[in-house]
């Protein structure tokens, strides 16, 4: 696939991507040119362990929301030298690292994040950017932007609200690396509000210095999701093709809190939360949890040609809706950065049909970006014979196709 065209535009790359005790590769490493690569193989072969191997090099617990202990190898007993391996004490179960030689924002880097070995102690991971630690992922926004669409996905509109607010937040962690930080500061408040509630009695002195931090996080990370969906529908808006077989959204936040961000300053809304936490506490103590705030604002989307809600559109329109998304937050990340994230595509073409397949290769094209496709059929990417790097998954390895 071809470079970007837009003046200044470059593309994320990886180049070289190394795997040791991670899923179901005990070491394995794969080199590459450059450009976008398909990834072949029966189910179950290892081709989505690859693409989340590289969502760990973004901020957060990679694409399907592992634990640090379930990705381990589940037979591992030594940890291969590597990027994240200098210094390690000995064999251990639970250690494996991720490592990749990117072309990126920076230039030439290496980033390597993983589980070392600890001995008694709990396992931590650790992020490293040429060799040397960095407090977290986040650090590796600099150099590379993620994002991916999955399977798990294709129920994201007429799923539960937890599931769309988990999708903008990795909207918003794509380009604002520090938002995980917000979100789970948020959650750390809210569980804290919680503990104090379930008190028969509870010191009010501490529970108003946990509701202003609340009301403080609160605010910051509604705003943040405020700005990134304003501009993704504003990014909508702007290229909305309606020939295009993935249909152009319509989408909004539903949060009184979000509502009230586009007119209203940050402290005044912070004051306002604060006052309708202390109102609610009996009735908060009495459900266990907190029954208003950001933690339970909603994505509204809708099908933007037909004018409907889009749990109301077929499976298939759906899928397509998603794939626009996605399509359009790339786009814009692109725009906002000067490159081209990378994007990981799990069977994502399986059930398209051959005008959608062609559709969809042809936007990937045209954004430019290194993009990483599974898939278990080799004819669905024929198309893309001589313009993408196909590798053969099996067990364990990843053979590129001569």
């Amino acid at each position: 696939m071809q470079e970007p065209k837009a003046a200044g535009m470059t593309a994320a790359r990886i180049l070289r991507l190394s795997l040791s005790n991670f899923r179901s590769y005990r070491a394995m490493q794969i080199t590459l040119g450059g450009g976008s690569v398909v990834l072949v193989g029966h189910n179950g072969a290892g081709k989505t362990n690859l693409l989340e191997a590289i969502s760990f090099l973004a901020p957060g617990r990679g694409l399907r929301r592992a634990t640090l202990d379930e990705v381990a190898f589940s037979e591992a007993d030594s940890f291969p030298e590597n990027d994240m391996a200098e210094n390690s004490a000995g064999p251990d179960t639970s250690a494996w690292a991720v490592s990749a030689e990117i072309e990126g924002a920076l230039g030439l880097t290496t980033l390597g994040t993983g589980i070392e070995p600890t001995g008694d102690t709990a396992p931590t991971r650790r992020c490293r950017i040429d060799r040397e630690p960095v407090t977290s992922a986040a650090a590796f926004a600099d150099h590379l932007r993620i994002i991916w669409l999955v399977p798990a996905m294709d129920g994201l509109f007429s799923g539960p609200a937890s599931e769309r607010r988990r999708f903008i937040d990795r909207l918003v962690l794509a380009v604002d690396a520090s938002h995980g930080a917000r979100v789970n500061a948020l959650e750390r408040s809210l569980r804290s509000r919680n503990r104090l509630l379930e008190q028969p009695r509870y010191d009010s002195h501490w529970l108003d210095a946990v509701e202003h931090e609340t009301a403080e996080v609160a605010v910051a990370v509604a705003a943040a999701r405020v700005e990134t969906v304003q501009r993704l529908a504003g990014a909508l808006a702007r290229n909305k093709d309606p020939l295009s077989p993935f249909p152009w959204a319509g989408i909004a936040l539903d949060g009184w809190m979000e509502h009230a961000l586009t007119d209203t300053a940050a402290t005044e809304i912070e004051d306002r939360y604060r006052a309708v936490l202390r109102q609610n506490r009996a009735r908060d103590a009495a459900a266990g949890r907190t029954l208003d705030g950001p933690h339970l604002s909603d994505l509204m989307v809708k099908h933007g040609p037909k004018g409907i809600a889009a749990d109301q559109a077929s499976t298939g329109e759906q899928k397509a809706l998603l794939i626009g998304l996605v399509l359009a937050h790339a786009g814009l990340i692109a725009e906002m950065t000067g490159f081209a994230p990378v994007l990981l595509l799990d069977e994502v073409v399986a059930h398209l049909d051959p005008m959608r397949r062609a559709a969809l290769y042809a936007a990937l094209e045209a954004l430019g970006a290194q993009v990483w496709m599974t898939g278990a059929d080799p004819a669905a990417f024929a198309d893309l014979a001589g313009r993408a790097q196909i590798f053969e998954v099996t067990p364990g390895t990843a053979q590129k196709r001569i």
